[in-house]
């Protein structure tokens, strides 16, 4: 009998893990993987505007000096929005099987969580709110495709925790989930989630 369990508990063991390892197979019905090959951020302002990288410093408020009447002596402080910039492809399921334009995938939506590794992740309290976004591109059967989009709002900035860092010296230390959306030309749904580090604090501006 203690052999006989031992060797049904194996069997359950086994094809429960079989099961964990398919899921991601089994959770589209589309023959193709979305993948993420890169996902890089920017400011819009401030120090390091427009220069892309793997992590980003999201400074919650700018003092800029120009136009008039914004001078060195008398700055304007400025919010400014961060942008992502993902580079997608896709790889089919079976890798035996030759892509065809059926295979070519649109993605025409995203999902952005930030969270924290210390666990305090109350929305509005300790992380910016979670918000959906639209951006569209397609990617061809052997391709990839390139897209900027939002990744920290205008409003996130001007909402707490982050408006309460613009008069102190506190960093808030995140991780943004990203999450695309989109479809294959035959209407099987597909999505793809990446992350990267986001700190967010009242930086320098020069």
């Amino acid at each position: 009998m203690r052999r006989a369990f031992r060797y049904l508990s194996l069997v359950v063991m086994t094809a429960a893990g079989a099961s964990c390892g398919s899921d991601a197979l089994r959770s589209s019905s589309s023959p193709m993987l979305l993948v993420i090959n890169t996902l890089e951020a920017a400011p819009t302002g401030g120090h390091g505007a427009n220069t892309y990288s793997g992590n980003l410093l999201s400074d919650v408020v700018v003092l800029v000096t120009t136009p008039a009447p914004c001078t060195t002596d008398n700055p304007c402080p400025t919010v400014y929005n961060d942008l992502g910039r993902v580079t997608l492809g896709s790889v089919p399921k079976n890798i035996s099987i030759q892509p065809t334009t059926n295979n070519q995938v649109t993605v025409n939506r995203y999902h952005v969580d930030f969270i924290r590794a210390d666990g305090h992740n109350t929305q509005g309290v300790d992380v910016p709110f979670s918000f959906d976004g639209s951006v569209t591109g397609t990617i061809p059967e052997s391709g990839t495709v390139t897209l900027t989009f939002e990744l920290v709002r205008h409003t996130a900035k001007e909402e707490s925790p982050l408006a309460q860092l613009a008069n102190n010296p506190s960093i808030i230390h995140t991780i943004a989930n990203v999450t695309f959306y989109g479809q294959d030309l035959v209407g099987n749904a597909i999505s793809v989630t990446g992350s990267m580090s986001v700190d967010f604090g009242n930086f320098g501006d020069q």
